[in-house]
Formats: C-alpha cells, structure tokens, sequence
C-alpha cells in the first residue's frame, strides 16, 4: 500500500471518528410559568461508560458582598478557585457533607484550589456577610453545564448514544436533582427542552439555607 493510500485512510478514520464526537446540544430550561430558568444544573446520564467532560475547574469571584456565579460545576476530583474583588475582606465557608473548609480571603486575593472528591451539592458561604451564597455542583455524570440568564447550556462534543437528562436548581433546597426526559442523540446537532417546578420570580427572595447541602 502507497504513503498516499495510508495517509488518506488515516485521516479518514480521524475525521470519522471526529465526527462522532462532534455532536453540540442545545438545552433550554424554562421554570412552571414558560419563563427562562437560569442556573439550572443539566447533567446527562448516559446508557453506556463514557469519558468525562465536565469541568475541571471553576471560579468563584467576589463583588458588591456577593457570590459570582451563584452556581458553578465541577467533575467529581475537580477543584473550584475564589477570587475576591470586593472592596472588604471574605470568610468563605462550607459545612456540606462533601465537603468542609473555611478560609479568609482578602481584597485583590485568590485562594489555593478547594478540591472535591465526592459528588454532590455544597452550599458556600461568608461568615461576615451572612446574605452571601454559592452552590458547587460536584457531578459524577460525564456531562453537566449551567445554564446562563435565557435558560440555555450548551454541551460540545457529545457522544452519540441513549441519555437520561437531569435537571437541578438551587430553588430546589434538599432535593436531588430531578429527571426530565430521554434524550437520543445522533447526528452533528441536538435540541432539548426541560421544564422545572419553580418560580424564577421567587429567585430573589430566596434565603440562605446551606446547611441543605
């Protein structure tokens, strides 16, 4: 077989592999009344092992006595990193069952990598500022993403195959997250559309609960 043969049938079978693992998905959430449900949590369960996508590291940044985001993701042994560019000093914290640190952080400050090793949710919070409050989302599916202010997450990448979609909100205090339908994915787009049972005008007068997590 000539160079030219073998090269040609190897970049075939890279860009059929590629292709693959090419699918993107779209995913609109959207609370009970239509309206866009941002900082949802969508994970996808898959039929079959698959390789882990979701990712390894996130920041927490604070401004004006806040969180920012109020929800972030990480994989299973992924680590989350908190900045602080207030104006005031933080005593950040976290008493969830997965995992427990408090640490001081000061203006301009960015804090060593926090690992979690166990799935779940953990509730951050400030003991100065009592009002102050994140979620880390520590997924053992392969994929999860958070969606943004129009309810929308994108996956890249996605293996062809049978899903479970999993939704999670932070509305939902105690709740595992919840199942919102099949999903078959084939092809190099894919659109779903979920539904939670929550009101995102309450959003605002939600309390800090972090002992939920």
């Amino acid at each position: 077989m000539s160079k030219a043969i073998v090269a040609l049938c190897v970049c075939t079978a890279l860009l059929a592999f590629s292709g693959a693992r090419a699918t993107v998905l779209n995913v609109a959430i959207t609370d009970r009344d239509g309206h866009p449900a941002s900082d949802t949590v969508v994970t996808l369960v898959p039929s079959g092992a698959t390789a882990p996508h979701a990712p390894e590291r996130a920041v927490i940044d604070q401004r004006r006595e806040t969180f920012l985001p109020l929800v972030v993701v990480v994989r299973k042994g992924g680590h989350v990193v908190f900045t602080n560019n207030d104006i005031t000093k933080h005593q950040v914290y976290s008493f969830s069952p997965i995992r427990q640190f408090q640490f001081v952080i000061s203006q301009g400050e960015t804090s060593s990598p926090v690992e979690f090793d166990q799935a779940g949710i953990a509730a951050i919070g400030c003991n100065i500022h009592d009002r102050m409050i994140a979620y880390v989302y520590v997924a053992e599916e392969p994929y999860a993403a958070v969606s943004d202010a129009s309810g929308h997450a994108e996956f890249v990448g996605v293996s062809e195959g049978a899903y479970r979609v999993m939704l999670w909100h932070p509305q939902m205090h105690g709740v595992a997250p919840a199942p919102a339908g099949a999903l078959n994915i084939e092809g190099p787009t894919a659109r779903f559309t979920g539904s939670l049972p929550i009101s995102v005008g309450t959003a605002a007068r939600m309390k800090p609960m972090h002992m939920d997590y």
